[in-house]
């Protein structure tokens, strides 16, 4: 049976698609997508040499529009290069903290654009994304850095998706590799009262006390000053932060600046140099090595303001910790009075002997060093304040409250830092086997006087945790990506 055809003379329905053969040779096919912002129809128009090729062109228009997801007429043809160029210096960079920018550029340009840059962006799919992560790690990078640069991808192609650019985020798609990375124990009072012993016989300890009670963060800890002290109402405000910046050139060739130190060769396979992974060779175009510049700029400790709002918050102090704040201010002024003319007054509450900030490495090793000094098991600085916050909540300190002495504005932050001890585990099997197996089975019972309410904390922990439910939210503790830092 023939085909049938529309009569010669009339003309297919508003809104229909159509495909015909130009004058050019080439196969020309119209889609159209909806309505522009002025009214006009959105027509697209698609050309390819084969007819079948067109016809599938037109195909997977007609599935985005009927699908919703439509990109805006008449957007630019982006490659991922030139997309991710354009979203790290122009989009993030003004508007994130420098730190920040400088993890974004890093994804970026040493691993996105080399193994990405030259993809159509509306063509970018996952599974080129999960190439990228499965040769990052075979090439000997930790799986740490391939979810770094995930995390980068998923900011940058949201922006993408969001103006049109893209139908779909692939890195939302895409799987970054497993990262196995060791659970987190918070320190047990017996262990926390021994820190807190040594660090009364350490110059600055009460710097470590406060991370243990408060929960203060490296930065805001570095960054306090006596300004925002009140040891008569035994108060702290958290407005300011110090952080390490990276050094910049101010010369004007910076590659010829660093060339002395630019890494030519690999390390040997037993390198003893390095007590860390050994650097990367430098790259042709090296523009590295601003700390050595002579005119080098805008690096080194700054002062800052804290990440969020919610950083921004006024703390009790406890009594004991007031008490060593006091006898740190009294330490603090006969350094002063014996450096004399050497003094740098920055107002820090904790700092050298000169008066000087301290810089966040310094800082580490001293808490390594503490640790020891105690015969507590080797942990990080910032499990401190995992600690503080499950303190927070044994103690059956409202979520709220605890939020609020954490400087967290997001709940979805305290189920990482929340952790359930073993007491209250095992005091919960208690109060079951009281339940189930006694006698009266009209008598409620009570938990023991000895052990916190498990019960009660239990639930506040669950409230916490159904409380979010979006497993991308993030602290401002640790950067993006870069989780390991601080």
């Amino acid at each position: 049976m023939a085909a049938k055809k529309r009569p010669e003379g009339t003309r297919a329905p508003n809104g229909a698609s159509s495909i015909y053969l130009g004058a050019d040779g080439k196969w020309h096919g119209r889609v159209t997508m909806g309505v522009k912002d002025n009214g006009e129809p959105d027509r697209r128009h698609v050309e390819r040499w084969d007819e079948g090729d067109v016809i599938e062109a037109v195909r997977e228009l007609e599935r985005q529009r009927d699908s919703g997801q439509v990109s805006e007429p008449g957007s630019r043809k982006w490659t991922v290069e030139a997309w991710l160029t354009h979203w790290v210096e122009t989009i993030a960079a003004p508007s994130v903290r420098e730190n920040t920018a400088t993890g974004y550029r890093t994804a970026v340009y040493r691993h996105l654009i080399p193994g990405l840059g030259a993809h159509r962006l509306r063509r970018l799919e996952p599974e080129h994304l999960e190439k990228l992560y499965s040769k990052m790690t075979a090439a000997g990078l930790k799986p740490g850095t391939a979810h770094q640069v995930h995390r980068t991808a998923k900011t940058a192609f949201k922006v993408a998706r969001d103006r049109g650019y893209m139908t779909k985020n692939p890195a939302s798609l895409a799987k970054p590799p497993r990262v196995d990375e060791d659970e987190i124990v918070p320190f047990t009072p017996a262990e926390a009262k021994r820190i807190i012993a040594e660090a009364g016989k350490r110059r600055n300890g009460a710097r470590f006390v406060m991370a243990l009670a408060l929960g203060l963060r490296r930065g805001e800890a570095l960054g306090l000053k006596w300004t925002r002290l009140d040891l008569d109402a035994g108060l702290l405000r958290t407005p300011r932060q110090l952080q390490r910046y990276p050094w910049k050139h101010g010369c004007e060739d910076p590659h010829a600046c660093g060339a002395r130190l630019h890494k030519r060769t690999p390390c040997p396979p037993r390198c003893k140099r390095h007590k860390r992974s050994c650097p990367p060779v430098c790259p042709p175009d090296c523009v590295r090595h601003a700390a050595s510049c002579p005119q080098r700029r805008d690096g080194g400790l700054r002062e800052v303001d804290v990440k969020s709002k919610a950083g921004r918050r006024t703390v009790g102090i406890p009594g004991p910790l007031l008490e060593m704040l006091r006898r740190q201010k009294e330490a603090q002024d006969a350094e002063r009075e014996f450096a004399g003319t050497l003094w740098h007054e920055g107002g820090w509450v904790f700092a050298q002997p000169t008066g000087h900030p301290i810089a966040p490495r310094a800082d580490h090793d001293d808490w390594k060093e503490l640790l020891a000094g105690a015969g507590v098991r080797d942990a990080r600085l910032h499990d401190a304040r995992h600690t503080a916050a499950t303190m927070l909540l044994v103690l059956k300190v409202p979520l709220p409250v605890i939020m609020e002495i954490m400087g967290w504005g997001d709940a979805a932050v305290a189920k990482r830092y929340v952790h359930v001890p073993s007491e209250i585990v095992a005091s919960v099997a208690g109060q079951v086997g009281e339940f189930l197996w006694s006698d009266d089975s009209e008598k409620q019972p009570e938990p023991p006087t000895a052990q916190p309410d498990a019960a009660a904390i239990l639930a506040q922990l669950q409230r916490l945790l159904d409380a979010t439910k979006d497993p991308d939210g993030h602290d401002g503790d640790e950067p993006p990506g870069l989780r390991a830092v601080g």
